[in-house]
């Protein structure tokens, strides 16, 4: 992964993909290989080394079911603002800094503070819900934004919402790297600058989103799409 770059990861059910987004961020131990970021290996197994705890602070993951990622007790103000409250007096935050923090994210993926920050998930949307957990992944500035099939469980007439959200944050933090594990093909075209196709576990197809997409080498990738 490039700085700055939108990677796609694409693959049938059971080709690895969850599993190498959660080796690569050191939530899941490795057998085989290593995980490098910037240019020294973090070792899933030290979780208090220095390269993991850097990893964990400029990374950020959404899951594809944003209702079991949300507290119900928490309002939304709550939810996004919780990666801050970790770090908040090694940070030195502020509360008044923190709250400005929520609405300028909340704002970034197209919720009016004013309407949703003092909501409980049960009275948000799919759609609405998901760009809450977006929120709260982009409110500590990550290096690196994972997203983990952040389309499958939302309707379809609120995926409009979650694109327009991804189009934005895209443009406004053109720096962030980000990595989309979809197999919603529209997002990937939309959002992502290079694919790579997963099988079994192993990468079996890797190039530009246009070569990948519109003329595959493989059979399993033709399959795919």
């Amino acid at each position: 992964l490039f700085k700055a770059e939108s990677l796609a990861i694409i693959g049938g059910s059971g080709s690895g993909k969850t599993t190498l987004i959660r080796a690569m961020l050191g939530l899941q131990k490795i057998s085989d290989g290593i995980v490098t970021y910037n240019s020294k290996i973090v070792n899933s197994s030290e979780k208090y080394s220095d390269e993991y705890n850097t990893l964990r602070k400029e990374t950020s993951l959404v899951f594809q079911h944003p209702f079991a990622a949300l507290d119900p007790r928490w309002r939304v103000r709550k939810s996004v603002a919780e990666p801050l409250n970790i770090w908040k007096k090694s940070l030195q935050l502020d509360d008044e800094t923190i709250n400005k923090r929520v609405d300028d994210v909340l704002k970034l993926v197209g919720l009016d503070p004013a309407t949703f920050a003092e909501r409980y998930p049960h009275e948000l949307s799919g759609g609405q819900a998901q760009c809450v957990a977006i929120a709260r992944a982009l409110i500590s500035n990550p290096r690196v934004f994972v997203a983990d099939e952040p389309m499958s469980a939302i309707d379809v007439a609120e995926r409009t919402r979650i694109l327009d959200a991804f189009a934005t944050i895209r443009a406004e933090r053109p720096n962030m790297s980000c990595i989309f594990v979809s197999h919603d093909l529209g997002m990937i075209q939309h959002l992502a600058t290079r694919v790579i196709v997963l099988n079994n576990g192993e990468i079996v197809e890797s190039g530009s989103v246009s070569d990948v997409l519109g003329h595959p080498q493989k059979d399993y990738t033709r399959a795919l799409i």
